[in-house]
């Protein structure tokens, strides 16, 4: 649940000659699917085809992380990563070239490793392209102080990103008292210091001495020919030269001899900063992922955190001595650590949640896991590596992890020794690295016995996976064109005895994988006013147990089908978001039938929902994106508090979920709930027969006593205002500005302002602001703007966003004026048109090429009885859109001076302070 505050931890976001001769890849090993391939260089080249996706993803990893960071130079890696988008010496917009490809396109820098990957839609030009763009910036970025000191404080404004989020922040101290010697101590983010002070000379020499083949492993994943990709990549990077290493290069590769010494004792740390919601952290030293001890350390990880059965959830969550838990290991290539969380409202204790989550931890030595906690724990961790292995775009980014962890076959080494994890095995880990020496959680308590510790080194890798051959590789797909045309003539059509409606796509896939959604719709602006807080709740209660299945069974019955099901509530609405696997469709349709007619509704269950959502809302009482998020939205669309549409203030979020009662959830559970108005969704492989039969029994004679009807959301005109919000001892500020536009979705204009939001702001790191305010002036880390309109109502909002330093206030904002009226008085340009149409049509047929979009993309068209004709005819007036008519919108919708702006940030501790350059 919290492993999303991480991001501050895990962040996304030499010029010698080359070598005339091609190079001749000689393979390496195959396994499951994916062959590998070594130049001579050095270079590491993976394969992995796959015809059923009409994408194509191209991951080159470097094994370079925060890891390999020396003294002064904490966060290089990081920092380096964003340089790379800088340009080459023939390459001067990176961020212009992938937009005009259409591709998805980012980096993460890690503690071993930095990746920077593109997936596109397949075809030789794109796929021609990014091999280009990788093989040209591995060794020829250019690396200019001038990029240095416009990059670093966009840098700097994601490091202030990081310093909001008092549990990210309690993390990185706890992990940092924990290794005090090792460099996974560090985050990866860096110190201020050094992001703000590091020479260009040593970003340059780190760039030289890590960006080299001889320490790369591309990755080529999707739809694409692997003889003619093979050729393709031996040009291209079989040109560039292996280095030459030695200590008067100052380029040799060392392993990492620095070990962290066994700990003699627990240690302790407090951090003291504005925040809501209490956090108690143990920190446990590890064995590295290449270890035989890591599977059962996994395994013990998931006994420990998951929900609900999860030993941490039963002994504080259940008894309201914390709101959440959980626990968790990380990948690493070195000996790691294993973290254990509570979170802890501000009435309660956190002194006794502190010892109570020790002592459940500790307990695990002396109350041994059991046959159930052990398999359940491995059907999990199975199951979520069986569902990676059907995404072929997912596993191509996925084994960055386990490359740099010493071999990306690490994922089926680890996989297979999974499989064979006993209880006694889980006992031992525990007994080994669960002592009361070697955890870090608060003050330092000298011990006169210790007890340590001894982490073991790590294993001969090669060894380890010396003539590895694994399982059999999963049954491929069939090539699928997700043109509109041939979507709208593959999709079958039908309705239920009650008017439920069921759109089939079947084809076949990898894994035989299966997407879908299930969206239950109800009620109407009469009915449905007043009840935010019953409507919420139910569909909440939904996944926690059913008539027959307690919370833990139905989680368990889920792993056993290698199933996924998640609830999200909505206005007027209830969807199941759906992935499994075709010998299971038939009955998980009837486990979600079970969830969605008969929930559960345990009392004890939905108190701890209560407690979840009401922690979770005080923590948004001081947290600058959530409040000027709801001030923003509060100001935009403006209703009376029982209007179903209204949006309420925290506190009042906060007074609905505490005044609900699990009465009030069942009751309008019976009043609304049915399937008369619902849409099924599958796409993937399955029997439509058998699927429309299973549909018909589970869902076919349900309905609802209260029928559905549209809310409308007509548009509102708004007096243009501006809001601050002050919010003290917050490092990052938020800005968003934004207006309401009388434009529905297949308005004869709405073409032209799709393409000037693109150009304006919409269009990735290429975009008018995104240039000005990120690229240039360095003020913010993420920037930029989007539309969101009606598909019945003609009402729409344009709004744009940005973080950045609260001393930077007048700066973004004068910025962000200059560049809207910039694009009313000159208007967009030819080129930046032409970009502008190739980037947006191909993210846009992009969001078909994914199964769980494209069922989402269904689904979303029977909102409005559409098929994908709207999407061929939107796409074509894209196409033939002009300069005249993106400029007429442009002119006529963004109208300076009527703008809704909400700040959010520590303004009043910046006042006096030079703008951060």
């Amino acid at each position: 649940m919290r492993k999303a505050a991480l991001l501050v931890l895990m962040l996304t976001l030499s010029t010698a000659p080359l070598a005339t001769a091609q190079q001749t890849a000689t393979k390496v090993t195959e396994v499951e699917g994916i062959t590998e391939y070594r130049l001579s260089n050095g270079l590491r080249v993976l394969l992995f085809p796959d015809q059923s996706k009409p994408t194509v993803t191209v991951n080159v990893t470097y094994m370079v992380g925060s890891r390999h960071e020396g003294y002064g130079e904490t966060g290089m890696a990081h920092l380096l990563e964003h340089m790379q988008f800088k340009g080459t010496a023939t390459r001067h917009d990176i961020p212009s070239e992938a937009d005009k490809h259409g591709a998805r396109w980012n980096a993460s820098t890690w503690l071993d490793r930095t990746n920077y990957f593109e997936t596109m839609t397949s075809s030789p030009v794109n796929l021609t392209w990014a091999l280009g763009l990788e093989a040209d910036r591995m060794t020829h970025s250019l690396i200019a102080e001038k990029d240095r000191s416009s990059e670093m404080t966009v840098v700097r404004n994601e490091f202030e990103m990081g310093e909001n989020d008092p549990f990210s922040i309690l993390l990185e101290r706890t992990v940092a008292t924990a290794f005090l010697w090792h460099n996974y101590g560090h985050s990866t983010i860096g110190a201020r210091s050094d992001i703000e002070n590091v020479p260009i000379e040593r970003l340059r020499a780190f760039y030289h001495k890590y960006y080299q083949p001889d320490n790369a492993v591309l990755l080529v994943a999707g739809k694409f020919d692997p003889a003619s990709a093979l050729r393709q990549i031996s040009t291209l990077f079989g040109r560039i030269p292996k280095p030459v290493r030695s200590l008067d290069h100052g380029n040799i590769l060392y392993p990492t001899y620095t070990a962290e010494p066994t700990q003699d004792g627990e240690r302790s740390v407090t951090l003291r900063r504005v925040g809501d919601v209490q956090v108690a952290i143990a920190v446990y030293h590890v064995p590295a992922l290449s270890h035989p001890d890591f599977a059962s350390v996994d395994v013990l990880a998931n006994v420990l955190g998951r929900e609900p059965a999860g030993r941490l959830y039963q002994a504080l969550v259940v008894p309201k001595l914390a709101s959440s838990t959980g626990a968790f290991d990380f990948q690493l290539r070195e000996p790691g650590m294993l973290i254990a969380f509570a979170q802890v409202r501000q009435e309660a204790s956190l002194e006794t949640a502190r010892t109570v989550l020790l002592q459940s931890i500790d307990s695990v030595r002396t109350r041994p896991a059991t046959v159930a906690e052990v398999e359940r724990a491995k059907s999990s961790l199975l199951k979520d590596i069986d569902l990676l292995l059907n995404n072929s775009d997912q596993v191509g980014l996925a084994l960055s992890e386990w490359q740099a962890a010493g071999d990306w076959r690490l994922l089926f080494v680890h996989r297979d020794r999974l499989k064979k994890v006993t209880p006694a095995d889980v006992q031992h880990v525990a007994a080994t690295y669960l002592k009361p020496s070697n955890v870090t959680v608060g003050l330092f308590y000298p011990t006169p016995k210790p007890d340590r510790s001894e982490i073991p080194a790590g294993v001969d890798i090669a060894e380890v996976v010396r003539d590895y051959k694994g399982d059999s590789a999963l049954g491929v797909g069939e090539t699928f064109d997700a043109a509109p045309s041939n979507i709208d003539a593959r999709t079958s059509v039908s309705r239920l005895a009650n008017g439920m409606r069921v759109s089939l796509l079947e084809k076949k896939t990898r894994g035989q994988a299966v997407k879908g959604r299930l969206v239950l719709r109800f009620g109407s602006e009469k009915s449905l006013a007043g009840l935010r807080g019953p409507r919420s709740f139910a569909a909440g209660m939904l996944d926690r147990g059913t008539r027959m299945l307690t919370r833990q069974q139905l989680q368990d019955s889920l792993d056993v089908l290698r199933a996924s099901v998640n609830v999200r509530s909505g206005l007027a609405r209830t969807t199941f978001t759906i992935e499994t696997v075709r010998s299971s469709v038939p009955a998980v349709l009837a486990l979600v039938a079970d969830m969605a007619r008969e929930p559960r509704f345990d009392s004890a269950e939905f108190e701890q929902l209560r407690q979840q959502r009401i922690a979770g809302l005080e923590q948004d009482r001081s947290d600058p994106q959530a409040l000027a998020s709801n001030a923003f939205n509060r100001k935009m669309n403006p209703h009376s508090p029982e209007h179903p549409l209204y949006t309420p203030t925290i506190d009042e979020q906060i007074k609905s979920a505490t005044s609900t009662t699990l009465a009030d959830a069942r009751d309008f559970h019976r009043r609304f709930y049915g399937a008369a108005a619902a849409d099924l969704v599958l796409v993937g492989d399955f029997d439509s027969t058998a699927v429309r039969a299973a549909a018909q029994k589970s869902f076919g004679d349900w309905s609802s006593s209260e029928k559905f009807a549209r809310i409308p959301e007509p548009y509102a005109s708004i007096d243009s205002s501006t809001t601050v919000i002050e919010t003290p001892d917050k490092a990052n500020a938020l800005f968003f500005a934004g207006l309401n536009v009388p434009v529905r979705d297949d308005a004869s204009d709405y073409a032209a302002l799709l393409m000037g939001d693109y150009i304006v702001g919409g269009g990735s790191l290429d975009s008018r602001l995104a240039t000005r305010i990120r690229q240039k002036e360095g003020i913010s880390y993420g920037v930029g703007s989007f539309m969101s309109n009606n598909s019945a109502d003609s009402s729409g909002q344009w709004e744009t966003y940005a973080i950045y330093a609260p001393e930077n206030a007048s700066r973004l904002v004068q910025a962000f004026n200059e560049e809207v009226a910039r694009a009313r008085k000159s208007g967009v340009t030819a080129e930046e048109l032409s970009k502008a149409k190739s980037g947006w049509l191909q993210e846009y047929a992009q969001e078909r090429s994914n199964d769980d979009e494209l069922a989402s993309q269904i689904a979303l068209r029977r909102d409005y009885d559409r098929t994908f004709q709207y999407d061929a005819k939107l796409e074509q007036q894209v196409r033939v859109v002009t300069i005249d008519q993106v400029n007429a919108a442009i002119r006529k919708y963004l109208v300076p001076g009527s703008f809704t702006i909400v700040r959010a940030g520590d303004f009043a501790k910046s006042k006096g302070k030079l703008p951060v350059q």
